[in-house]
């Protein structure tokens, strides 16, 4: 599939915003041209991070005006996907390992009216999609092992990108399946954000690069540039 006919999404994980005001974080990064809002939850179990709950997924859903993309890191995701559908999630996203039984477990998501999503970690097989793409409308890259952001992109990446992007092509073809996002968290930034699109990406998740570069507006714009500029190369080329 061409890259360039996909939509490319700009979602700002929040786990880098500044809590002390977060209304005021969310009004700005939504004003300056983001598509979604990425939400980090971890529980200091999956991950070694306790960040938030659902009340606060509560609270940014009356002030934001975009979808929320949640990224469960938690053990018994099973208890909470409820608990975030009420709250206003209109993604959410688990791993496989915190699953005793995927396919019922996105199951759940869809019951609770929500657009499904798994997460890959960067030593994940991805044997697990060929059971489960039928279930999902989203695939999220881990360029970085979850717990904490700031981190930086792993090169390896690149190829894990590209083999879900072949992984997803091959069932898009078969006539009747589901859309499937490819969406990348961690190290995403204005000088990579290109590559990682040529790889096949069209979601990408930016935390430190966004909330601590100072104007969020020039930031998210200078990353669909960046986007802009390998579709065009990319159809040239073509």
């Amino acid at each position: 599939m061409n890259t360039n006919n996909l939509p490319a999404l700009i979602t700002p994980s929040i786990l880098s915003a500044d809590f002390s005001k977060l209304g005021e974080e969310i009004r700005q990064v939504t004003g300056a041209g983001a598509d979604w809002i990425h939400i980090d939850v971890m529980d200091n179990h999956y991950v070694p991070n306790l960040t938030i709950g659902p009340m606060v997924c509560k609270a940014i859903k009356k002030i934001a005006k975009i979808p929320l993309d949640i990224h469960l890191m938690v053990e018994n995701v099973d208890l909470l996907i409820p608990e975030f559908s009420r709250s206003g999630a209109d993604i959410i996203t688990i791993h496989p390992e915190t699953s005793k039984h995927l396919d019922r477990t996105l199951s759940l998501i869809k019951d609770c009216n929500c657009k499904a999503g798994l997460a890959l970690n960067p030593a994940s097989n991805l044997q697990v999609l060929d059971y489960i793409m039928d279930k999902i409308d989203l695939i999220l890259v881990m360029s970085v092992n979850p717990g904490f952001g700031g981190q930086k992109f792993l090169p390896m990446s690149i190829k894990k990108i590209k083999d879900v992007r072949t992984k997803i092509d091959e069932w898009s073809l078969k006539d009747g399946h589901n859309f499937i996002m490819l969406q990348v968290d961690g190290g995403v930034n204005i000088d990579n954000i290109a590559k990682i699109r040529s790889a096949g990406a069209n979601a990408f998740v930016s935390g430190s690069a966004i909330f601590e570069s100072g104007n969020y507006k020039e930031t998210i714009n200078a990353m669909k540039m960046e986007i802009q500029k390998s579709d065009d190369l990319k159809l040239n080329y073509e």
